[in-house]
């Protein structure tokens, strides 16, 4: 399957802004069943590419002069596995995604929900009982646009019982470390099929059977095969999109869109070469 992606996202200010930096994880990486055929971002300002802690490509972006907006813009062409292919190769232990943190921390009502997909019956595979727990987690949490926020944390997310797929892969993630498996969280897209403006999606990646496996908790799947990767962390504010800060400018509106659509293969292959040249 080949993916075209169109993704922008818009800040705007109240007042004039000085100096801001973003840090921009909208690249993705070449890796098993991810080919990049073409990619490029646009920007304002400077870009200085480098790599996270995490593997993860990152520019940061730094604009110097006076400014009331920033307009981002990341464009490409990829092919995407149409089997699912999980990960095994790590940059940094897996259990560095053991590690709680603010977002991903569990309360006492997410361990007791936890507690009915314990990972100790030799009866039952690892990877199959957090498909029972992924099901089961969007059954206790519905999808439901909002109701919460980019810094709405786990715990508040279960207890008020709606979520988006930030929500849910939070949730996942502190039951999976709550289980004592490596959970991290994923940025990315997903190609639904109706070629609507959406934003970019997430979702967990879960180290069991010594690799990394899918769970897409919010369309209850358990395989990667209609998502594009761009970054994983212990939770979203290591894997967001786009994520900075900046001197003045007051208050902030950002508009944020991305356009997923399956592409010609003839077509794709006819655009890469011609950026190559």
């Amino acid at each position: 399957m080949i993916l075209n992606i169109d993704h922008v996202t818009d800040f705007s200010y109240d007042a004039e802004v000085t100096h801001s930096i973003q840090h921009l994880r909208l690249t993705p990486r070449q890796r098993n069943g991810q080919k990049i055929l073409n990619w490029k971002l646009e920007t304002p300002g400077t870009l200085y590419k480098t790599t996270d802690a995490y593997g993860n490509l990152m520019h940061i972006c730094t604009v110097d002069q006076p400014h009331r907006g920033i307009n981002i813009r990341a464009q490409g062409t990829v092919e995407i596995s149409e089997e699912e292919i999980p990960e095994s190769e790590n940059r940094v232990p897996p259990e560095v995604f053991l590690r709680s943190t603010p977002l991903t921390e569990i309360s006492e009502a997410m361990r007791e929900f936890t507690r009915g997909f314990t990972t100790t019956n030799d009866q039952s595979p690892e990877r199959q009982q957090l498909i029972e727990l992924m099901t089961a987690l969007l059954e206790r949490i519905p999808y439901r646009p909002g109701m919460t926020h980019v810094q709405t944390s786990a715990a508040d997310a279960f207890a008020q019982g709606f979520g988006v797929c930030q929500d849910h892969s939070h949730i996942f993630i502190a039951c999976c470390r709550c289980l004592q498996i490596p959970a991290r969280y994923i940025s990315g897209y997903l190609h639904t099929g109706d070629d609507q403006h959406i934003a970019s999606h997430a979702w967990v990646e879960a180290w069991v059977e010594n690799a990394w496996f899918s769970f897409d908790v919010s369309n209850g799947l358990a395989s990667n095969i209609h998502h594009l990767k761009l970054a994983h962390g212990v939770d979203y504010l290591d894997a967001s999109p786009v994520r900075g800060v900046r001197w003045g400018g007051g208050n902030e509106s950002m508009r944020a869109y991305a356009l997923v659509d399956q592409v010609d293969q003839r077509q794709s292959v006819q655009q890469a070469q011609q950026t190559q040249q």
